[in-house]
């Protein structure tokens, strides 16, 4: 499985959902949006809107969390095969 992560240091939704990945050992290449002159219009072009964290897993776009109510632990554990812990 290939997995990129677009995010932003400044972005608490991205720091949680590393901080998931991290925890159930999933490995990742990150592309942060703030150093890649090119991610962020990516990110537009391929969701239609400036949100992160996006999750890029084997070629499909995946909104990993729901604006203001936070990462979906249920959907991603069952999406990766981990618990949702």
């Amino acid at each position: 499985m290939e997995l990129i992560v677009y995010s932003s240091p400044w972005c608490g939704d991205c720091r949680e959902a590393k901080r998931w990945l991290a925890k159930h050992s999933i490995p990742y290449r990150e592309i942060n949006i703030e150093e890649s002159d090119s991610a962020a219009a990516e990110v537009v072009k391929n969701t239609g809107k400036r949100a992160i964290p996006q999750f890029v897993i084997n070629g499909k776009w995946v909104q990993p969390y729901v604006p203001g109510q936070g990462f979906k632990y249920e959907e991603m554990a069952e999406l990766f095969g981990v618990s949702p812990g």
